[in-house]
């Protein structure tokens, strides 16, 4: 089978041919039929995740059909159609995995970071860590919902949005806009803040009554007057400095979520925080089950990303155009 191989830290991928493996003890072998290109994959190629494991076949946003079942697998059945995500395996027994948080578990690996992933033709992945994929979801667009989707509606749903919240969406990028349309579905007043107004149009007719913009000025002081600000920032963007720059727009009591961030340090203004009990939390994609209801929301309200299907020989264009900021519609690898 072809794969993508990272090789290490700061080395282009290589295209290579490997066997096709066999699944072992609570495990499945699944042909995959998409993978999209996440961010993240491009941090791994950048050096930026210290437990790496080199050489490994990148990819989190992984849907495909079981094609063989290991030892111990009872379900899923040969034949079904499922999502893997960023969350790839877990300990199974400390607090966290009992009660159904295995993405806090402290022996947690991530799928494409610590094992292989789905830049690959067939992939050999934990039964248990597998995500049905609902009837009627088309599998290439739902790629990206393994991680853009189930990150972006986590985080809303553990920022505390309700239906009267004021939501402020950081990036337009595949997150960004994910994190819009559900936020709007959720029933949220919703502001997109962008670096230019290139996106705006865009933002509105997804159902944004805000855009902000800034290179044209502050997006704290854009919106704090917005009815008195944000009860929820939530930042898509790679950039820890673009979230830090929207505190003063949040309102009291008012959550700043990061869903995408950057190697440099959240600084924030402590006397701001206090006065106002502000909060600042990181979403780290999110458990199995969580993926379950990412996938079932999305198809509730009919929320896809805008996707652009390549082959495994064009992913290393794709992160090349991510690096520089083009990367457009979310990038999916299509198998077959």
């Amino acid at each position: 089978m072809l794969v993508a191989l990272a090789t290490a830290a700061d080395a282009p991928l290589a295209l290579t041919e490997r066997e096709v493996p066999e699944p072992g003890y609570g495990e499945v072998l699944v042909e995959i039929t998409a993978c999209g290109v996440c961010y993240t994959d491009l941090d791994l190629l950048r050096g930026l995740w210290p437990m790496a494991r080199f050489p490994i076949v990148p990819g989190h946003e992984i849907t495909g059909v079981v094609a063989a079942a290991g030892p111990g697998v009872s379900w899923p059945p040969v034949g079904a159609a499922v999502g893997a995500q960023f969350l790839g395996d877990s300990c199974r027994h400390c607090d966290y995995c009992v009660r159904g948080e295995q993405i806090l578990c402290p022996g947690k690996r991530i799928t494409g970071i610590e094992m292989d992933g789905g830049y690959a033709e067939y992939a050999v992945l934990k039964s248990d860590f597998l995500t049905p994929l609902p009837a009627g979801l088309d599998p290439v667009a739902a790629a990206p919902l393994m991680c853009a989707g189930l990150t972006a509606y986590n985080a809303l749903r553990r920022g505390g949005i309700t239906p009267t919240s004021r939501v402020a969406v950081i990036g337009t990028g595949a997150m960004g806009v994910l994190a819009v349309r559900y936020a709007v579905a959720m029933g949220a007043r919703v502001a997109v803040v962008s670096r230019s107004a290139r996106g705006e149009a865009a933002a509105r007719e997804r159902g944004a009554e805000l855009f902000v913009a800034t290179e044209e000025g502050d997006p704290g002081s854009a919106l704090a007057a917005w009815d008195g600000g944000a009860n929820l920032v939530l930042n898509t963007t790679p950039s820890t400095a673009a979230a830090a720059a929207t505190v003063t727009g949040l309102a009291p009591d008012g959550v700043l979520a990061l869903a995408g961030y950057g190697p440099e340090p959240l600084t924030l203004p402590t006397q701001t925080m206090v006065l106002n009990r502000l909060h600042a939390v990181i979403n780290p994609s999110g458990s199995p089950h969580d993926t379950r209801d990412a996938l079932a929301f999305s198809l509730a309200h009919g929320i896809l990303p805008d996707v652009t299907p390549i082959g495994l020989p064009d992913v290393r264009a794709a992160l090349d155009a991510m690096a520089a900021g083009h990367g457009g519609k979310r990038s999916v690898i299509v198998f077959g």
